[in-house]
């Protein structure tokens, strides 16, 4: 059964993951300041939050923020187990699921009105069942479109749910600030508050060839579109990533030439097992650069075929990483990534002539992966790596 208007978009977003996480599994730590990572905040808790610390800031601001935090170390494979948990949930609610992140995802429950009930009752059960099955705070926006779900679900945060009633959405979206809108960052933000524009109701009302002047075009005629609440897109189910990358922060130090070439080399063997995992070749691989005044560079190439070999994209990159080495040396280098683009979703590989008879190197990288698999990724290494930190894998979604 499907009622015209009824809003049956959902955005389900986990309350500050990784710290409820460590709150779950340790009682110890509930209702208190927890943060996870001690260098740089990779999450923290509410009670952490409400002192002013937040994801990304640098430790030590935010041990003087919040002095009697608890900092914990990061716990990926139970960050990754806890989000599987969380998306067999969302697929038992509906099979429309589209995830965003390991914490977060859209569902479509349009149409299970007769067999579920209405849209606000199966957001409700959703949150019940997160709690009880996973252990863990959710928090869900329910909206007519994708985009006022995810407002919905962030002005709901913490724990919380939220409908934004057909009819009411304008009601809802004007008196927000103009932040919550996508494509408003920080220069953005400041561009249109020195206009005089701090409400999404204010940009509203300043039409889209306004905002085109003042924005441009397409940014301009995007966030009228958002400020009216007009948003077409629906839940896509089974979309597959456009590129697979990785990255590492360098820190300020002086980074001799050796070590950049070992964080490259670990970072483009992560790369490939990932793309060898997901049955997945690519043939344009970028090299980023973030240097020591905060400005970005890339470096591009594309190879003859497609190709998941870690000796093939690690050559290119190489080749790459030594072209642009006296903009590093020169500016300070203080994040390194690697990216595979150009994707091919068989997992295919061209083949070149002449045909040999040699043993074809993705054999080799696909049995390190089986070991890997089976013994954990400290067990078969390269030379260039023993020794060496190789910083936290962020759990990702499966592709």
């Amino acid at each position: 059964m499907f009622v015209p208007g009824e809003p049956t978009i959902l955005h389900a977003d986990l309350d500050a993951f990784y710290a409820s996480v460590e709150q779950r599994d340790d009682p110890a730590l509930r209702g208190r300041p927890v943060i996870v990572g001690g260098g740089v905040v990779l999450a923290c808790s509410y009670e952490a939050k409400a002192r002013g610390v937040r994801t990304a800031m640098g430790g030590r601001m935010a041990r003087a923020l919040c002095p009697d935090a608890i900092v914990v170390p990061p716990r990926m494979e139970a960050y990754s187990g806890a989000s599987r948990a969380v998306f067999s949930v969302f697929s038992s609610v509906t099979p429309l699921v589209e995830p965003i992140s390991i914490d977060e995802a859209f569902l479509d429950v349009g149409g299970l009105r007769r067999i579920a009930g209405p849209p606000a009752q199966i957001a409700a059960r959703l949150r019940r069942e997160v709690a009880d099955d996973v252990g863990l705070p959710i928090t869900v926006g329910v909206a007519g479109t994708k985009f006022l779900a995810k407002v919905a679900s962030r002005v709901a945060k913490p724990d919380g749910l939220l409908v934004v009633e057909p009819g009411g959405e304008l009601e809802f979206l004007h008196p927000l600030p103009i932040e919550v809108l996508w494509g408003v960052g920080e220069v953005t933000s400041r561009k249109l508050r020195g206009q005089g524009i701090a409400t999404v109701g204010d940009l509203a009302a300043m039409g889209a060839p306004g905002l085109e002047s003042l924005l441009g075009k397409a940014a301009g005629r995007h966030l009228d579109a958002l400020a009216h609440g007009r948003d077409p897109r629906r839940v896509q189910v089974g979309r597959r990533r456009r590129s697979i990358g990785a990255q590492r922060a360098m820190g300020n130090r002086p980074i001799p030439p050796e070590r950049v070439d070992a964080v490259l080399m670990g970072l483009v063997d992560r790369v490939t097992r990932r793309m060898r995992r997901a049955g997945r070749t690519g043939r344009t691989v970028t090299l980023r650069l973030r240097f020591g005044d905060f400005s970005r560079a890339t470096r591009s190439h594309t190879l003859a075929r497609s190709t998941a070999e870690t000796d093939a994209i690690m050559g290119a990159i190489r080749v790459l990483a030594q072209a642009a080495a006296p903009l590093m040396y020169e500016r300070g280098l203080t994040m390194l990534g690697v990216n595979v683009g150009n994707l091919d979703d068989t997992g295919g590989s061209q083949l070149e002539l002449p045909f040999a008879g040699d043993t074809h190197p993705i054999q080799l990288d696909s049995a390190v992966d089986e070991v890997r698999e089976r013994y954990g990724l400290s067990a078969v290494t390269r030379a260039t790596l023993l020794g060496r930190d190789q910083g936290l894998e962020m759990p990702m979604l499966p592709d």
